[in-house]
């Protein structure tokens, strides 16, 4: 089960998969300087404590390190969604409450995931909806073709 990640841990992963490539302390700081004051010793503890937790994976370059994110920010989503839902008395309901809370355009995305877990082979000729391709829309802000990892990626974290 995945903790949720603090604010200025979820602020520094933001720009890890956001960027989706292995990244610097000083690159992060940079970036995160722009909205806030922060010391270069808070960032390098925080990739440090995302390393040790898991979430990234980091490769010595000369007396630095490169982070890299070992899962995607959608695979966390479905993780933190994934372990709300388990943890309901009665799932159906709770699935009812959250479909009941979507927008149209969440509803279009979980049909078009809905096909795209079912397989081809289960799909009926339907027509393509208007907006981007599902793998595009399932997490505003990711990159455009990001291989997706599986929710259980982040099992034990």
């Amino acid at each position: 089960m995945p903790r949720p990640l603090g604010e200025l841990e979820d602020a520094v992963m933001s720009r890890v998969w956001k960027w989706n490539r292995p990244v610097t302390v000083r690159e992060v700081l940079e970036d995160l300087q722009k909205e806030r004051s922060i010391a270069y010793t808070t960032v390098m503890t925080v990739l440090d404590n995302l390393h040790q937790k898991g979430w990234v994976r980091r490769e010595a370059e000369g007396r630095a390190y490169r982070y890299e994110a070992v899962s995607t920010r959608a695979a966390y989503a479905a993780a933190l969604m994934n372990d709300a839902w388990s943890q309901s008395d009665n799932p159906a309901a709770a699935l009812v409450a959250f479909f009941g809370m979507m927008s149209e355009e969440q509803r279009r995305s979980l049909s078009d995931a809905v096909r795209i877990v079912q397989g081809p082979e289960t799909q009926e000729p339907t027509e393509p909806s208007e907006s981007a391709e599902p793998a595009e829309r399932a997490e505003p802000g990711e990159q455009r073709g990001e291989n997706p990892a599986s929710a259980r990626d982040l099992g034990g974290r």
